[in-house]
């Protein structure tokens, strides 16, 4: 399956921002291959408003079917769940270590926005 995961960087060492609109990398990852991509999410993290729908788009145009973040929106989360995209929300460490987590059945997907609309993360 592939699975975003929001981070600070563009490696899996890199920590997992907690931020999903504004976060600075996505890195899509593979579970059945191992592969790995970062995708720069510059746009998002520079954009006035709507940066969560913005990277909502991103994430379902990558072809995710899991989002790993810190937090998501409700309008963000709107968009996932539209597109079939199963939301994780509280999810800290590396992205190397969430996806550890992932695997071994440590998360579950969230029913609904963890935060308020336009609350900066």
């Amino acid at each position: 399956m592939k699975v975003a995961i929001t981070s600070t960087g563009p490696e899996l060492a890199s920590r997992v921002d907690p931020r999903f609109g504004r976060a600075a990398w996505f890195i899509l990852f593979d579970t059945d291959t191992d592969d790995s991509r970062p995708v720069d999410n510059s746009e998002g993290v520079e954009a006035g408003s709507g940066a969560g729908v913005s990277a909502a788009e991103t994430v379902v145009r990558e072809g995710a079917e899991y989002l790993l973040t810190g937090h998501c929106g409700p309008n963000a989360f709107r968009t996932l769940e539209t597109a079939g995209v199963k939301v994780i929300v509280g999810v800290d460490g590396t992205v190397g270590e969430a996806i550890e987590k992932l695997r071994s059945g440590e998360l579950q997907a969230a029913g609904g926005p963890d935060v308020g609309p336009h609350s900066g993360v």
